[in-house]
């Protein structure tokens, strides 16, 4: 069973790389930052970039500084350095985890004052006061527990 979906997933890959090639399409990807095809097809150019292409063809010593940077507009789309500049994407992230939270907060807070049913009467703290005072009468766990931290003959906690 291993071995089948190993093979199928080679072969999805390589399907998907042979669709990529037969496609030829430019993307711009830091981890493959020249593709093998250029960024503008010669069909969209218009006449002057058309004669910058052919002055590709020569020399290069013979063009200026701005024909080159053009010819690399014409190659590629963003240069690496435009690949890896910071886009402010962080900054959606951090709004979509805020709004997360403020939306669980909303439905926590809309469930414990509609759905949830009233705490019990034990969470009452006059009721804990005076389970606390029962206890010590009734001399409750003498050796480590309550009783054990109350003083007897002074009526009161132990110091």
């Amino acid at each position: 069973m291993a071995m089948l979906l190993r093979s199928g997933a080679r072969r999805g890959i390589a399907t998907n790389v042979r669709r990529l090639a037969m496609n030829q399409v430019y993307e711009d990807r830091v981890d493959y930052p020249a593709p093998h095809i250029r960024y503008r097809k010669d069909s969209d150019l218009s006449q002057d970039l058309k004669e910058l292409r052919e002055k590709e063809l020569g020399d290069w010593k013979n063009l200026s500084k701005d024909d080159k940077k053009a010819l690399y507009r014409l190659a590629f789309h963003k240069s690496y350095a435009d690949m890896k500049a910071p886009t402010g994407e962080w900054k959606v992230i951090i709004g979509g985890i805020f709004f997360s939270l403020a939306l669980s907060a909303g439905l926590y807070l809309f469930q414990k004052e509609y759905i949830l049913p009233p705490p019990p009467h034990t969470l009452n703290e006059e009721w804990q006061q005076k389970q606390r005072e029962y206890m010590i009468r009734m001399h409750n766990q003498p050796i480590e527990g309550i009783a054990s931290k109350w003083d007897y003959d002074k009526n009161e906690w132990k110091k």
